[in-house]
């Protein structure tokens, strides 16, 4: 994992080092909100991190003091005055579910490195991801009734599912800033480390993940997705198809046979 940085004017800054694809939002001036060019270079970053038989593990970040504060709002207003019209929430079909789908669904693990405060949509983009690792000073905030709004980018679907109905209708109906200690006993939150230690941990914890089985891992993420929306019969099928597709991998052939050896696998991710 890089250092998050505004190095590159890039609005979304796409960096792939052995195996690892990190994609820091990169508008740290505008606390990482989410305008129509920005919306555009990360659907672009989570499709290409997606298709790269390179990538084993995505990191997704922000520049500076926050990790994403969501929509942003001055591009918004500018629309808003111009009367309600298509163009005004179009970018939900358009951008922010195609974003969200592929950062749910790609067949590898996605980490969120929360470095500050994620808000709204930026919320849901972190839960969206496997794993949220966030530094002691971050939290998220669930502000779309705030500003009389439904929420989005699969909040409805991945925030019950992390907390429960209950405490989700909480923290939609009732917006405030989730420490990060609070997120971890909520289960917002994988992990808290130090801010200082933020980058270090999460480069060591997306090492391990690129390093090991990235079509396990990819069966794996979809057998979990795959039983939250059926019933018992039709998950132990799916995970009958994804045992078969597993087993016929060269990790778990390899696998077995450092097993037998009495050795560590090494993984290739196929």
């Amino acid at each position: 994992m890089t250092e998050p940085s505004a190095a590159t004017g890039q609005p979304v800054e796409y960096d792939l080092s052995d195996g690892v694809a990190t994609l820091t939002l990169n508008r740290p001036e505008a606390m990482n909100s989410l305008d129509v060019a920005t919306k555009l270079a990360l659907a672009e970053s989570v499709a290409r991190a997606a298709d790269d038989p390179a990538v084993r593990c995505v990191v997704l970040t922000g520049a500076g003091r926050a990790f994403c504060v969501g929509q942003d709002l001055k591009e918004h207003v500018g629309l808003l005055r111009d009367g309600p019209s298509e163009e005004l929430f179009a970018t939900v079909p358009e951008h922010y579910n195609p974003i969200v789908t592929t950062l749910a669904t790609m067949p590898k693990p996605v980490l969120a490195a929360v470095n500050g405060v994620a808000a709204g949509a930026g919320a849901s983009l972190a839960f969206a991801c496997d794993l949220r690792v966030l530094a002691s000073s971050a939290g998220f905030n669930l502000a779309f009734s705030g500003i009389a709004l439904s929420c989005d980018t699969g909040s409805s679907w991945s925030l019950p599912r992390l907390v429960g109905p209950a405490k989700a209708l909480e923290l939609l109906y009732l917006p405030r800033t989730v420490g990060a200690e609070e997120a971890l006993d909520l289960g917002l939150a994988s992990t808290v480390v130090p801010d200082e230690e933020l980058a270090g941990h999460v480069r060591a914890l997306a090492r391990r993940l690129a390093d090991g089985p990235t079509v396990a891992y990819g069966a794996i993420r979809r057998s979990v997705r795959h039983s939250a929306g059926h019933d018992l019969e039709a998950s132990l099928a799916f995970e009958a198809e994804m045992m078969a597709l597993t087993g016929a991998t060269e990790d778990h052939r390899n696998a077995v046979d450092a097993f037998l050896a009495k050795q560590r696998p090494r993984f290739q991710g196929r």
